[in-house]
Order: C-alpha cells, then structure tokens, then sequence
C-alpha cells in the first residue's frame, strides 16, 4: 500500500514514554497518530480507515492491513498479526515529576481476512495521550518513520524531528526509555545496537540525524550529549514547499490541527472561531499555539467564564492585545 507522505505531529509524552515495540508494532502506532491528527482536523479519512466511537467512548479502528506493512514492496502479513498480537497485551508507561500512567494500547484485535482489514479498540485514554500537546511536541514525516527497519532509527527519528539544540541523555535513562535496561549491561553494547545502528539509518534516509559525544564519568561511559543534524537532501520537496508556503503567505489560513483542537477540547463553534481568527491567526504566527493551547486544558474548563472565553483572554494577555 503506497504511503500517503505528510507531516504528523506527536505527543512528546509519546516520543519519550517508556515501551519496547518492534517496527511493525511503531507502524500501527504511526497510523493511529495519522488516523487521530485527520480526526482533529475535520479531514476526511483515507480508503478504508474508519474511526467510530462506540458507546463507552472507546474507539473502534478499522483499517486495512497493508497500511500497517513498511511500503508496497512489503507484503510481510505474518508480521501485522504477530504486532497485534503484541500490542493487545503491551501499553505505554509514563512518568515525570507530578504523576505516573500505564496505558494499555489496543484492545480485541481482529483480522477480517474477506476484507483484508484490521479492527481493534482502542482506549480514549490513548487518543488522549496522542494528542496531549502540553510537554510538547514532535513533527515527522510518516513515509520516513513508516520506512525505518530498526526500530531505534524510528525512536531516534522522533527525538530529533526538528531538534536545534543539543540534548543530553544519560544512558540509563536512554535504556529506561526504550526498555533495554536488562538486554544491553555493557554501554558499549548498548550504543553500538542502538545509537549507531540509528545513526546509519538517518544519515541515508531522513532529514533529521545526529553525532554525538561520550561524557565520562571516572572510567564509564555515563551519558551522551547529541547534536542535531539537518539533511536537507533527505527532506520530502514537497511537505518543505508545503511548509516555506504556509511561512511566508501573507493569506496564511488557521492550521487545520488547530481548528480541531478548538473544537474538540475546548468546545469552539465555528462562529466562534471565526469571531476570534484575528486573535488566532496573531497567536499562530508569534507563539507555539498548539503547546500553549495544551497546557490551558484543565483551566479552561474549570473557568468561571466559557472555556473559549478563557483561552481567547489567556491569548490576548499573552500577546498584549
């Protein structure tokens, strides 16, 4: 199944949780950040994808098998059921300071071999999760994450989507997050497996790579500070023209993400988008909306005034408007 390329966007709660999928595992994943973000946005969904909310507010995913498989030349079936097989008994872990969550991924997975499609449930506490903006967030183009064959190169890949600054991991932390913790003992192990086999990867295939320094501390290897790496060689020409167009139009519109967002968690008709687009479009272009409107989730709807009361006067301030 040829693969639709575009820019998705991921929770950074997702890019850094805690798990240990195998590619086709990350595969479903990609295409469920995908099936979300069109949601959100109002888009209509792809061939056979179907996104349904049943009565105890879980969603049901149908989609076709093939959109799980790494491009058209991959027909490697055997390997979507084992992932489903997988995930129905895998979920995601993760913590900082304030709180820790265990989510489970899917749930009920079935193949309907007649139709040669995929249907699972899934908790709305991983659409949530995905959309959860409010420590940030990662673009990617899913072609290049669906086309990876280590699965570090995807995790890498998402770390550095649109990293400026270096950024450094201890290794223990790194072997919390991908879950390796008792599968690589020495660090020299460790990041040959997976830094360098990342690091290869990248170089060839994406825009996005890194190099990296050792930090020492005695005699071990205790941490790994990496520097961000732009290719631009390897960047989709036309999600970049995409992307310059939307930059320097002076018509530009409200993303569409945006717009989804409003409406599906603050509860924004579209009289009330368009009554406030002025302030919008200014908040679009001079701050990172998506982040913002993320971490104004919990008090908008405790607010004395209307949620979108709220997030239009917690924008105006931030602006001076």
């Amino acid at each position: 199944m040829k693969i639709n390329n575009k820019d998705i966007i991921q929770s950074y709660i997702v890019t850094t949780a805690k798990y240990d999928f195998n590619v086709y595992e990350k595969r479903i994943i990609y295409r469920l950040v995908e099936a979300f973000q069109s949601l959100v946005k109002g888009q209509k969904l792809e061939g056979r994808l179907k996104v349904e909310k049943d009565l105890f507010g879980d969603y049901l995913i149908t989609m076709p098998t093939a959109g799980f498989l790494a491009n058209e030349n991959d027909n490697n079936y055997s390997e979507v059921k084992k992932a489903l097989i997988a995930l129905e008994s895998k979920s995601f872990e993760y913590e900082d300071e304030r709180e820790w969550e265990l989510i489970r991924i899917i749930q009920n997975p079935k193949i309907l071999k007649y139709a040669n499609d995929v249907t699972f449930r899934i908790n709305p506490k991983v659409f949530d999760a995905l959309l959860n903006f409010s420590k940030g967030y990662k673009k990617y183009e899913l072609a290049t994450a669906m086309s990876f064959q280590s699965v570090y190169s995807m995790r890498f890949y998402e770390l550095f989507s649109g990293q400026k600054k270096p950024i450094t991991y201890t290794l223990d932390n790194l072997k919390i997050m991908f879950k390796v913790e008792h599968k690589y003992k020495q660090n020299g192990d460790f990041i040959i497996n997976t830094v360098d086999v990342a690091k290869k990867e990248l170089d060839a295939k994406s825009p996005y790579s890194f190099t990296y320094t050792k930090n020492l501390k005695g005699l071990k290897i205790h941490s790994i500070t990496f520097f961000p790496v732009y290719n631009p060689e390897n960047r989709d020409p036309l999600l970049e023209q995409k992307e310059l167009k939307k930059k320097v139009s002076l018509s530009w519109d409200l993303d569409r993400i945006v717009i989804g967002y409003l409406k599906e968690t603050f509860m924004f008709s579209d009289v009330e988008i368009k009554n406030n687009l002025d302030v919008l479009k200014v908040a679009q272009k001079e701050l990172d909306l998506m982040y913002e409107l993320s971490t104004l989730k919990v008090k908008a709807m405790s607010a004395k005034k209307s949620p979108q009361a709220y997030v239009i006067g917690v924008l105006k301030r931030k602006l001076n408007l």
